[in-house]
């Protein structure tokens, strides 16, 4: 039952929604407009605090400095700074937690609002069996459900077969209709395409941002760039109706990025500005302590100064070679010096037994 809450609220704020449009599109895009504007204080409050942090980065190291090894007291001195603050590390993260419970709304509300059943077929309920009068068995028609039979959604859909709004099928999916008839398809594909398009712009405005203030590093920029567009694409094998929704929401969601940069970032003493400064101290104190204090980048060093060849451990007595010299002492053997002379090599030092000299033959007598 609670499940069914979730669903039949969106349904019936869409429903009032189109009493007042009297069109789908229209509808599904003020549904948009009301998620945006519920979980806009939540994406200011999120990049507000993600600023925050970037400007306790300085101090953040000095901990890591300090506690280099001690991960239990590291963390405890950590929340006391940000309890301190009043910075809240997670709060960055539910505005991008909250957009899969809104994706699994819309698609159930739109599946529902788009249930199919199939005239002529002995398991059909007696409303269905009335939505089915004027049809011929075997004809899939819609059964509505999540809204009530009386309001003027509902009734728009019942028995019919296409969700139609400025000539688009919004119960058809992209690829169904590419793959029916490529000129209708055509359409719908650059429908997709254009949402892509909005994403991509979407997210160039957050790394103009990032390049102001970075908090990531190239590649995940990168990847945070490029990966709402690869989610455009996978939209092709949904519902139009979904396609339409997430297209508003890329339209309210650009806007709101402009409002963020506006706010966050202009002015020299902007909070932006203040944690770039920030960033940029952290980047040089890391520098200079090698790399950072944290538990990471020491067990990096310690992993580095393991992987580093040994040396062959010298005799019992002897001196260690100073640093910079060869181990080779003894001049290569025959080969020319510089004044010309032919070096040998050096004597061992053990006695050598001298060769007796050769007695001439007898001669023989004659």
């Amino acid at each position: 039952m609670i499940a069914l809450g979730l669903f039949e609220g969106p349904a019936w704020l869409l429903a009032k929604f189109y009493d007042f449009t009297h069109n789908y599109i229209l509808a599904i895009s003020l549904i948009a407009l009301v998620v945006m504007l519920i979980t806009a204080p939540l994406q200011l409050k999120a990049t507000k605090g993600m600023l925050e942090m970037q400007r306790l980065q300085p101090e953040l190291r000095k901990l890591q400095q300090e506690h280099r090894g001690d991960r239990q007291k590291l963390n405890e001195e950590m929340m006391k700074l940000y309890q301190e603050h009043k910075v809240n590390p997670l709060a960055s993260c539910f505005p991008l937690l909250l957009q899969f419970p809104v994706f699994i709304i819309m698609f159930r509300v739109l599946h529902g609002l788009t249930r199919e059943v199939t005239c002529g077929t002995a398991d059909l309920s007696p409303n269905a069996i009335e939505l089915c009068a004027n049809a011929p068995a075997g004809t899939k028609v819609f059964y509505p459900d999540f809204i009530d039979s009386g309001t003027e959604l509902y009734q728009s859909l019942a028995g019919k077969t296409e969700m139609l709004a400025w000539g688009l099928d919004l119960a058809k999916r992209p690829f169904e209709v590419i793959g029916e008839s490529f000129g209708k398809g055509l359409v719908y594909a650059l429908l997709v395409i254009a949402l892509g398009a909005l994403y991509f712009v979407q997210q160039r405005m957050v790394a103009a941002r990032a390049s102001v203030s970075p908090t990531m590093s190239p590649a995940q920029q990168k990847i945070m760039q490029y990966l709402p567009v690869v989610f455009a694409v996978f939209l092709v094998f949904y519902l139009t109706g979904l396609v339409i929704y997430y297209m508003a929401q890329a339209i309210f969601r650009i806007g709101l990025q402009y409002y963020i940069t506006k706010r966050f970032y202009a002015g020299e003493h902007s909070l932006g500005r203040q944690a770039q400064a920030a960033g940029e101290r952290a980047r040089e104190m890391s520098k200079t302590d090698g790399g950072g204090g944290g538990l990471f980048a020491q067990a990096k060093r310690d992993l580095a100064a393991a992987k580093e060849p040994q040396g062959k451990p010298a005799a019992k007595g002897a001196a260690a070679p100073a640093p910079g010299t060869s181990k080779r002492v003894t001049p290569p053997k025959n080969k020319p010096t510089a004044s010309g002379r032919v070096t040998r090599p050096p004597s061992t030092g053990k006695a050598t037994k001298p060769t007796p000299p050769t007695r001439p033959a007898p001669k023989k007598k004659s």
